[in-house]
């Protein structure tokens, strides 16, 4: 026991190069803290930006999109790039370009240079990302430890989700939009030096043969093309219009070719054996659906406050709260829980919950019941967290070390993708469940209720115009049908959940630890399998 400790002990002091591993951990999650919040700061901007910049409609929805897009798109390239060249230098890269592209941004003048700029912070967030994730597990070598560093990352996610909003509109009251990215740079600025002192340099075991950049260039190019293609269906685009199916079609064909072009490569710029490990592939399954169950409903749940019950925005903010309050619990106390009950339990339950929640929420009508969307909100935000610190990681522990980087990329484009392709999904369950309810108001006509039947925000729009007693039938019909096809959406929502429930069964049901010991009571089949090893 004395000599498995002690080697224990000299791993994590190699693998933190002389500083703590804790302080590393400190400015992993500055890191984070920052990309997390970009990705959502510049939301309550874009009246401002719009009013300043007068950008087109499809101008605007780049200045939107082409973050995220970008950073999806090249996360398994900058991911895989770290192991190769080193984990630190990518992220110190990254850093220096989220900072010059922060102060472009900032001083734009033009909508086509705020894109460019946008297009520039979403390359430093791909670099920033898997790095955070893939240095994490090179500095927590044992997995307890590993467990409570990573609760804390995805307590900092968390926070930052929902600190962008509150951040860019306290920054708008007082200074103008180019402000929600000036922030960025002090940070930037203290983080090189710090990172630069304090990260250690780490990369793979297996760097023999040339690094795949055309494998790399056909990875970004696919994910770029599906990103894009499930984007325009969650903005509501027909399935049909060419500029979806092409993108969805191409980007799905690039990412064939470059499953089977890893699998021929001697030296493959992705190990997809890892899928054949039955937690990792399930992990990802898992985050997959838990981001398509929910995100979709974080914007649905936004609009039944703000236009159902008529709150303000930061009344709105405050309703929401406690699920990130809640969410940011379950990540400081997730590697307790991870410990005590093991990968399988914690995840399942953490569906569970989460359905249970959704469940609970289809009692939300045409009335304000505060203390029904609390009790809601905070077992939605508990149980969500739960669900992905446990997927993310068995992911991570699952992985090689020396395939690091490419997990934790792998990871978060799950989380990408999930998040997507919820939008899309449940937005078509929602528009599908709402259209009918506005379809044949009396005294409406016929070209006032397709418009109507677009969203509940237009219903409102084409009401006001109307007037009288069809604009009030319109207005009320509307708000019904608004709320039926919330219940519809919950429902679907909850079934999806469920099934990622049935799915987490085939996770470990122990934590197996580096030393041997294994964190969670096992089972009969566990007990039975590690005789048998023996």
């Amino acid at each position: 026991m004395s000599g498995t400790t002690t080697a224990a002990a000299l791993r994590r002091w190699a693998a933190g190069a002389g500083a703590n591993r804790w302080v590393v951990l400190v400015v992993l999650c500055t890191s984070l803290l920052l990309v997390a919040v970009d990705a959502t700061v510049l939301h309550v901007a874009v009246p401002a930006v719009s009013e300043d910049l007068r950008p087109g409609a499809i101008e605007l929805l780049w200045i939107v999109d082409i973050y995220p897009l970008v950073c999806a798109s090249l996360l398994i390239l900058f991911g895989t790039l770290g192991d190769r060249v080193g984990r630190r230098r990518i992220l110190l890269l990254g850093y220096g370009l989220f900072g010059v592209a922060s102060a472009m941004a900032a001083l734009a003048d033009s909508a086509q240079t705020l894109i460019v700029a946008r297009a520039l912070l979403g390359v430093g967030g791909a670099m920033i990302m898997p790095a955070t994730l893939s240095i994490l597990r090179q500095v927590f070598p044992d997995r307890r430890e590993r467990a409570l560093a990573i609760g804390i990352w995805s307590a900092v996610a968390a926070v930052g989700a929902a600190v962008g909003p509150l951040l860019g509109g306290f920054l708008l009251e007082h200074f103008w939009w180019g402000s929600v990215f000036l922030v960025n740079i002090p940070l930037m600025l203290v983080s090189l030096p710090v990172g630069r002192l304090l990260l250690p340099e780490s990369r793979g075991e297996r760097t023999e043969g040339p690094w795949d950049v055309v494998g790399a260039l056909t990875a970004a190019g696919g994910l770029f093309g599906v990103v894009l293609g499930v984007k325009r269906l969650g903005g509501g685009e027909g399935a049909g219009h060419v500029l979806t199916v092409v993108p969805l079609v191409v980007g799905a064909a690039l990412l064939v070719v470059f499953v089977r072009r890893q699998r021929r490569r001697k030296h493959p710029l992705v190990d997809l054996r890892m899928f054949a490990r039955p937690a990792f592939s399930t992990s990802v399954g898992c985050i997959v659906l838990a981001m398509l169950a929910l995100v979709g409903l974080e914007l649905i749940a936004a609009q039944y406050l703000q236009l159902v019950l008529e709150l303000s925005p930061l009344e709105t903010g405050l309703r929401l709260l406690p699920l990130t309050v809640a969410a940011m619990a379950a990540g400081l106390a997730g590697a307790r829980l991870l410990r005590r009950f093991g990968p399988r339990v914690m995840v399942c339950s953490g569906f569970c919950v989460t359905a249970l929640a959704v469940v609970m929420l289809t009692a939300m009508g045409g009335e304000d019941n505060a203390g029904l969307m609390l009790s809601g909100f905070v077992l939605l935000g508990f149980g969500l967290e739960t669900t992905l610190f446990g997927a993310y990681e068995s992911m991570l522990s699952e992985a090689p070390a020396a395939q690091a980087g490419g997990a934790a990329a792998i990871g978060e484009t799950s989380y990408q993708l999930g998040a997507g392709i919820g939008i899309a999904l449940l937005g078509s369950v929602m528009n599908a469940a709402y259209a009918p309810g506005v379809g044949s108001v009396p005294g409406v006509p016929a070209s006032a209720s397709a418009a109507a039947g677009h969203s509940l925000g237009e219903a409102y729009e084409v009401a006001g115009r109307l007037g009288g007693t069809p604009g009030e039938a319109l207005r009320s019909a509307a708000r019904d049908a608004f709320v039926h096809g919330l219940h519809v959406t919950l429902l679907v929502s909850a079934g999806l959940l469920v099934l990622g429930a049935v799915m987490a069964l085939r996770l470990p049901r122990v934590m197996q630890c580096g030393d041997g010991s294994l964190a969670a009571v096992p089972g009969p089949r566990e007990v039975a399998s590690s005789r048998v090893s023996v």
